[in-house]
């Protein structure tokens, strides 16, 4: 089975190789699939072998010699099993030294990569405990709090209670020390005409900002009494961005060429290592001498970022051993513009593309509101100015506060709020002289699976919304976008009837 020599490079661990007391020591990884270790044919150091009998193979406390290692007597190495390969005999200068490695494992048959590491001078330094091995255990939770406390002379009064296993952090959160209590408070229920989330939501709303959830809520009365929000998502892509370079444009130029040549080759290799990452299409974008590939993909129900560099890091790795006139690579090139608002992505989607728009009677909006249909859209127009002049990338009102505030009650990754935030409103007055408004978010970035949403709080909120289990993130999606809508009603209308300062000061100054 031939693997791409920059995927497997991965599984060596950078920054292991060390001094020990009768030798070195250097750590792998596997960063594959489950295979088993059958044979280390050869190791060697700064270009000298290293004889078996010197090498010993470590795993969670278990040593056995490099030279008894063989078909029959294999060493089990699952995914992501760690084996530590100690070398007796001298130490290394400092600096930076060549590590060969040769061995056979199943199903992948012989392996073999050069990397480079580096002998590094330890700094003593005071630092908050941490165990390698069992970091989220309750007795490494109490070392680290009863460190801050002796450390700030400060005694720990609140971010050291929670509900939870601290196990469950395990992949959220280095040195897990304690909770940020964040309040939750419930606005709605809303009505939600989807094609993935149909009916009423009681929506969990994560702030501190005073009036918000008060002003979603009038929101949502207003989309209520008129039937309800129709929420459809349009689009679906997440992106990983590499740049080629090349020794001129028209070399350049001709790797494109290439590529669309190849282009079934590079699904294959960038599928391979995801059952749930789909490359649907690779956009090229050309540059003086550079190529920038966007990759995308499809990715269930996870936000996918990892997962799609997982993809294209493979991918990448086939381009550059099958392609000649390469000089320089970079696996994110800053195209992606991940955690970055980017017009590229109002354009071309990253995350769910999703449209939330809601015709509202104007009896509806002047008895609840205060606010007549044409006073609205006038206002919009005006604001449609304000955001061109200003370069913002929403000429709404106030999506990512809805956003924000959903992202922290489901265990999103807040970050991605800086694309999420990206909002496109329309308003039109209709021929019955009622108001049609709709938004739609071109970036929202959402998971009902993987990251934080499998925690305790976090998932509780994803339970009440009913978007647990596969196959719901589009319902996610649909939902936030309808609460959206509901907090752009509600703050347009309170700009536009001059209620905005009076309402924060009724309910948002905490004096």
């Amino acid at each position: 089975m031939l693997i791409p020599g920059l995927v497997l490079k991965q599984m060596y661990t950078l920054g292991s190789l060390e001094n020990v007391e009768d030798g070195v020591r250097f750590s792998l990884k596997n960063r594959l699939s489950n295979a088993t270790l059958t044979r280390l044919r050869e190791v060697k150091i700064d270009g000298k072998p290293v004889p078996l009998d010197r090498l010993t193979l470590e795993t969670h406390g278990d040593r056995v010699a490099a030279s008894g290692v063989s078909p029959t007597s294999a060493i089990a190495f699952p995914l992501a099993k760690v084996v530590n390969i100690h070398a007796r005999g001298g130490q290394l200068d400092k600096g930076q030294h060549e590590i060969s490695l040769d061995f056979e494992t199943t199903p992948f048959g012989s392996l073999s990569f050069k990397v480079k590491d580096s002998i590094a001078e330890k700094v003593k330094r005071t630092s908050v405990p941490h165990d390698k091995e069992n970091d989220q255990t309750p007795e490494m939770v109490k070392a680290r709090q009863k460190f801050v406390e002796d450390y700030t002379g400060h005694k720990l009064q609140h971010l050291d209670k929670f509900s939870f296993d601290p196990a469950m952090t395990r992949g959220n959160i280095e040195s897990f020390t304690g909770v940020a209590q964040v309040p939750i408070g419930f606005a709605g229920p809303v009505k939600i005409n989807g094609e993935h989330a149909l009916g009423e939501f009681l929506i969990p709303l994560a702030t501190t900002e005073g009036t918000l959830v008060a002003s979603y809520n009038r929101g949502m009365k207003v989309l209520n009494l008129s039937g309800g929000v129709m929420c459809t998502v349009v689009g679906d892509s997440m992106q990983r961005a590499p740049v080629f370079i090349f020794a001129n444009a028209r070399d350049a130029r001709d790797f494109v060429v290439w590529v669309d040549a190849n282009h079934g080759k590079i699904r294959e290799e960038a599928e391979a290592t995801s059952s749930i990452a789909k490359l649907t299409d690779i956009d090229r974008y050309l540059s003086n001498k550079l190529v920038f590939l966007r990759f995308n993909y499809t990715t269930g129900d996870a936000a996918g970022q990892n997962m799609v560099g997982r993809a294209t890091f493979a991918a990448c790795s086939w381009i550059l051993e099958n392609h000649p006139k390469i000089q320089h690579f970079y696996l994110e090139s800053n195209f992606a513009t991940d955690k970055k608002s980017s017009q590229i992505n109002v354009m071309r989607t990253r995350g769910k593309r999703v449209t939330a728009e809601a015709t509202i009677p104007r009896d509806v909006l002047i008895q609840h509101m205060r606010v007549d249909p044409e006073t609205l859209h006038y206002h919009a127009g005006i604001s449609n100015v304000g955001a061109f002049i200003s370069g913002a990338n929403n000429n709404g009102a106030h999506s990512p506060n809805g956003i924000t505030a959903m992202f922290i009650a489901t265990g999103q990754d807040v970050a991605n709020v800086a694309e999420s935030s990206a909002g496109i409103v329309y308003t039109e007055i209709t021929p019955e002289r009622d108001l049609y408004i709709s938004i739609t978010i071109p970036s929202l970035i959402v998971a009902t699976h993987g990251g934080g949403t499998a925690l305790a709080t976090q998932r509780e909120c994803l339970e009440i919304l009913g978007c647990v289990g596969r196959g719901k993130v589009n319902k996610l999606a649909e939902i936030i976008a309808g609460v959206v809508l509901a907090g752009e009603i509600s703050l347009a209308s309170a700009i536009s009837s001059l209620d905005w300062v009076s309402s924060h000061e009724q309910y948002g100054r905490n004096r």
